[in-house]
């Protein structure tokens, strides 16, 4: 089966004509609608998502569902929700398509990297993981722009005309065209948004970029000893705490075993750990995409523990 995750922005024909029109097989569609802005854009979304759900079933016979997304800038959420629904198709032997052209930004580089995750944890389904962006064939911004110009330069005859608009009511006129000098005034300055969102105390939202590869079982398990205790003074304070998790015996070999695992984490490695230089030791800690990492796993144990 072929399942394709849609998130649904203020799009219709990207989402789904491509795949009319070049007849891919669609057997099955999520599509994921979002609290975007105002309660009328919110409702526009809904609107399009009804109307994309009517029309995958109608137009290419496919089963769809719908979910929400409770914060679109939520990036971490997005993640994993993403993950998970990822993985969920995948283990029922379905081949994964993610749309990433409608929604914002946060939604769709968060399932773009969860895809580019899970094509590197599941090196066996890597061909069955396809991220994808449809281009429209034209933006209406610039079209309403020149319509409104248009009416524009309608309510300027209307004024030059004198008499000719008292029924019209020259003060409502007067209005309209001030609204309208405005927004085009706003619309040539800015483009098609205006001013920066603060997003959790910032109007940055980082993106981090998954590891190219896989994590090994010993791996993991630092991993999950992070994500559980958090940061850790020194690698040595790492080890062992290990080794008492693990009731071993905390030795030189089982410390350089760490050290080596932590280093092959790093940030010269897979970019999973950060580690802090503070005096002779290094305070070690996940770095973001770690703790994506670790929040995505976090129903998964290691199963065996060699290197």
């Amino acid at each position: 089966m072929q399942t394709h995750i849609v998130p649904v922005g203020f799009d219709y024909d990207r989402l789904i004509a491509p795949l009319v029109r070049d007849q891919i097989d669609v057997d099955r569609v999520i599509l994921l609608e979002g609290a975007v802005g105002s309660e009328a854009n919110v409702e526009y979304s809904r609107r399009l998502s009804r109307k994309l759900e009517t029309d995958f079933q109608n137009l290419l016979g496919a089963e769809t569902e719908r979910f929400v997304l409770e914060d679109v800038y939520d990036y971490d959420a997005a993640f994993e929700g993403a993950y998970d629904l990822i993985t969920a198709e995948l283990d029922r032997g379905n081949d994964v398509w993610v749309n990433i052209a409608a929604m914002p930004r946060t939604v769709s580089f968060a399932f773009a990297n969860a895809a580019h995750s899970l094509m590197v944890e599941r090196q066996d389904d890597r061909e069955k993981i396809h991220t994808y962006y449809t281009a429209p064939e034209k933006y209406l911004e610039t079209e309403l722009a020149e319509e409104l110009r248009e009416g524009v330069r309608l309510l300027e005859d209307a004024l030059e005309g004198g008499g000719d608009t008292v029924e019209l009511g020259r003060d409502r006129v007067r209005e309209r065209l001030e609204s309208a000098r405005d927004l085009l005034a706003e619309f040539d300055e800015r483009g098609t948004t205006i001013g920066a969102k603060e997003i959790n105390g910032g109007h940055l939202v980082e993106f981090p970029v998954a590891s190219f590869s896989n994590v090994k079982p010993f791996e993991e398990l630092i991993l999950y000893k992070l994500g559980e205790d958090g940061e850790f003074a020194s690698v040595s304070e790492l080890a062992e705490s290990l080794a008492r998790e693990l009731g071993e015996e905390y030795t030189d070999s089982f410390r350089s075993k760490v050290i080596y695992n932590v280093d092959q984490l790093g940030p010269g490695g897979k970019g999973y750990v950060e580690r802090e230089e503070h005096g002779k030791s290094y305070r070690t800690r996940l770095s973001r995409i770690g703790e994506l990492w670790v929040r995505a796993h976090s129903d998964t144990e290691p199963t065996h523990l060699e290197n």
